[in-house]
C-alpha cells in the first residue's frame, strides 16, 4: 500500500530526527545549525551506504549480462534484444513507487542497459582475441 502526501516515499529519518525537530529548536541558532549539520551528515552516510549497495547490485547485474552475452554468442544470437529491453523499461516504469517519476526511472535503466550491452560487446571482443590464437577452441 502506497502512502499519500508529502514525503510519502521518504525513508524514515536517521535517528528518528527530522528538519521540523531542528527548526523547532530555534531557526538560525548555533545549536540548530549544529543539529542541522549532524542531520545532514546522517542522511549523507545513509546515501553512501545506499550507493555501496547500488554499486554491488549494478556489478552483479552486469556480471549476469556478460554471462547472457556468452550464451547469445554461443547460440549465434545478437547482443541487442529490443523486445527484452522494451519489456524491462515498461516493467520498471510501471513498478516504480517514486519519488522519481517513471520518465526518470526509464532514463536510468536505459543507461544501465546501454552499459550492459557495452560490456557484452567488450566480452565478445576479448573472447574473439583469445580464440584467434587457439584453432582448437570453438
Amino acid at each position: 500500500m502506497k502512502r499519500k502526501g508529502k514525503g510519502a516515499n521518504a525513508p524514515p529519518a536517521p535517528g528518528g530526527r527530522n528538519l521540523d525537530d531542528v527548526a523547532d529548536r530555534g531557526r538560525g541558532s548555533d545549536s540548530a545549525a549544529r543539529e542541522g549539520d549532524a542531520l545532514i551528515g546522517e542522511w549523507r552516510r545513509r546515501i553512501d551506504s545506499i550507493d555501496d549497495q547500488l554499486m554491488r547490485l549494478l556489478n552483479s547485474r552486469s556480471a549476469c549480462a556478460v554471462e547472457i552475452g556468452k550464451i547469445k554468442r554461443a547460440l549465434g544470437l545478437p547482443v541487442y534484444s529490443p523486445d527484452r529491453e522494451a519489456w524491462i523499461l515498461d516493467r520498471v516504469a510501471q513498478e516504480n513507487p517514486g519519488p522519481l517519476d517513471s520518465t526518470a526511472i526509464r532514463r536510468v535503466f536505459e543507461r544501465i542497459i546501454d552499459e550492459s550491452r557495452r560490456l557484452e560487446r567488450i566480452a565478445a571482443q576479448e573472447d574473439e582475441r583469445t580464440n584467434d590464437g587457439n584453432p582448437g577452441r570453438d
